[in-house]
């Protein structure tokens, strides 16, 4: 295993701290958000001119694929929650990228791209590869792989703890 450098503050053992955040620090779940932190203002950065963060990214991306998801359908190809779709989708359709119709009442809302969502979608492709490459550059070709492969196991092994079901619309 390698010795990764590191700029979270050390954490030794001492009289006042028992240990208690070197082994916080080392835990998953915190090295975890903490990557999630730093790919997210990566990709922020990244996106700044079309003023896309990657949740919106995700969402146009997949209404690109699959033109008139459902709201339900949509927020399970992402991993969302029902609030955190909406809230995402409202952002969008404030901004003109996306549109919700009504087939049937409220019930049955499916959502599309607009042309000026599929504009700033396709503006939007150079500037997300930077980001994945910037936030993978610290990784040889490697332990790129292996990062993702890891995290596709963890992932998919403790899908049924997610708090949002995560599925894939069928193709």
């Amino acid at each position: 295993m390698h010795a990764f450098p590191s700029r979270v503050p050390s954490a030794l053992p001492t009289s006042k701290n028992p240990a208690t955040l070197s082994r916080l620090y080392a835990r998953p779940g915190f090295l975890l958000r903490r990557a999630h932190q730093i790919s997210a203002a990566v990709f922020e950065d990244e996106c700044r001119g079309q003023q896309l963060t990657p949740a919106q990214f995700g969402v146009l991306t997949v209404l690109r694929a699959h033109p008139r998801l459902g709201q339900s359908t949509l927020a399970r190809a992402l991993g969302f929650d029902k609030v955190t779709v909406l809230r995402v989708l409202r952002g969008l359709e404030a901004r003109g990228l996306v549109a919700r119709e009504s087939a049937e009442g409220k019930r049955n809302v499916s959502v599309l791209l607009t042309p000026e969502g599929e504009r700033v979608l396709a503006e939007a492709q150079k500037p997300a590869e930077k980001a994945y490459r910037r936030l993978m550059a610290p990784l040889d070709r490697e332990q790129q792989e292996q990062l993702i492969e890891l995290l596709q196991l963890l992932t998919g092994e403790l899908e049924d703890d997610a708090r949002a079901a995560f599925v894939p619309p069928a193709r």
